[in-house]
């Protein structure tokens, strides 16, 4: 008979970054970590808390000298411009890259120094990145794009660990500002595409980060938590 250790065991005593922690999966992985007896510091653009704006390095700079070494960091940090190619525009490209390929690099530029053996960086693709549809090119292209970078990441800055998950459509608050017929469609949509028959739930994603954390031979992998959604 064998037990499997519980993961406050792998994060009692460590220290965490998030980066983009004010709302959804981030504040979530943030609320659990710290359950799991993590030391967690939350950091935002413009929130009560350390601010870091992962478009701007020297922000990034600035919270990496104030706030010294963390364990783990993990950014969820976004920015969307889903439009047509023929509606494109450069600045939104621009941004959207910044957000969740450029922003990531400066993490682990400035962090990375810092990090103690064992430590591990942790950002978030998306299913898009692997189904795409008009409309989303330049947001499909950034989380395929974060995808190539983790690998290259890890083999740079091992034995540290880098890693991303790829969820599919969850429902984790970041699609409630859309008009109720427009969410529902959306959620109906990807449950008909979903193997699993369902859309994904803040626990489906934040238990695969909470084991990623602690997966001491996982690295430069992207987890797709999507309940088999990018197969169809």
């Amino acid at each position: 008979m064998y037990t499997v250790a519980a993961m406050s065991e792998n994060l009692t005593g460590t220290r965490i970054l998030v980066v983009g922690g004010g709302r959804g999966i981030g504040a979530e992985l943030a609320r659990r970590t710290g359950a799991e007896g993590a030391e967690v510091v939350v950091a935002t653009r413009s929130g009560p808390g350390p601010r870091i704006d992962v478009t701007d390095e020297t922000t990034i700079a600035r919270a990496a000298e104030s706030l010294g070494a963390f364990d783990h960091v993990i950014s969820t940090a976004s920015a969307h411009h889903d439009v047509p190619v023929a509606e494109l525009e450069h600045d939104r490209i621009r941004a959207a890259f910044a957000a969740k390929v450029v922003g990531p690099l400066l993490l682990a530029k400035h962090f990375a120094p810092l990090m103690p053996a064992g430590g591990s960086f942790l950002y978030f693709s998306g299913i898009v990145g692997w189904r795409p549809k008009p409309g989303t090119v330049v947001k499909g292209t950034a989380n395929a794009a974060l995808a190539a970078l983790v690998t290259h990441l890890a083999v740079e800055l091992a034995p540290l660990r880098v890693n991303a998950i790829a969820p599919g459509i969850t429902d984790s608050g970041a699609w409630d500002a859309l008009p109720d017929e427009r969410r529902r469609a959306l959620y109906d949509g990807a449950t008909a595409a979903s193997l699993a028959g369902r859309i994904g739930t803040l626990d489906d994603v934040t238990d695969a980060a909470l084991w990623l954390l602690g997966a001491g031979w996982v690295t430069g992998e992207t987890v797709h938590v999507d309940g088999g959604g990018r197969h169809r």
